[in-house]
């Protein structure tokens, strides 16, 4: 296990006390599954195990902002990481890692090194996966939420710029994730002629 279990536990608490109701995708389940995907990423990236510790920790914190805003919900994320994490006995240089490697999770994403690459990946792995479409459901529940106005058809066609914009940067999800991408690409592609 890469992450201190006390502060795990922490995050998840604060998650499931502050989390607004009205989230459905960026859940805690979310979280975890963030966690789980940049681990499986780091290792099969060949990362040291400092790497993947920091991988893991900065998803974990990587969605904590949401608790304070929507939009911008990244930089709120580091300032709780900044706040919480020396006590887990994490010091500035770690910490500023974390930070970098929260906010390359910002869309559009650009991230700047490997590790960086790996938590982008891992944030958006899922477009690549059997369960896409159920994932992407529940995101527009959650955009919804927030803007009734958004239609099926209007999240079609996001989804469909979207995915046709991303790309996956680690040849893990290169090799086991773009193909299943492009078939959901594919399939929204179907339904929106």
């Amino acid at each position: 296990m890469h992450i201190n279990l006390q502060m795990k536990n922490f995050v998840l608490k604060f998650l499931r006390e502050n989390l607004p109701g009205n989230l459905c995708f960026h859940d805690i389940d979310h979280t975890l599954y963030v966690v789980e995907k940049a681990i499986e990423i780091g290792q099969n990236e060949n990362c040291t195990d400092r790497e993947i510790e920091l991988l893991s920790v900065a998803a974990l914190w990587h969605d904590t902002g949401y608790t304070i805003t929507y939009a911008g919900h990244e930089q709120e994320g580091c300032i709780l990481a900044r706040r919480y994490l020396p006590e887990y006995g994490y010091d500035l240089a770690s910490i500023e890692i974390i930070c970098s490697l929260i906010m390359a999770t910002k869309i559009p994403q650009s991230p700047q090194n490997k590790l960086e690459e790996i938590i982008a990946d891992a944030d958006l792995e899922y477009l690549g996966t059997e369960s896409a479409a159920s994932k992407a459901h529940q995101l527009f529940l959650e955009l919804q939420n927030l803007n009734p106005e958004l239609t099926e058809t209007g999240w079609n066609k996001m989804q469909i710029n979207f995915i046709k914009q991303h790309r996956y940067f680690s040849n893990y999800c290169n090799t086991n994730n773009e193909k299943v991408k492009q078939n959901y690409l594919d399939q929204l592609l179907s339904k929106n002629d």
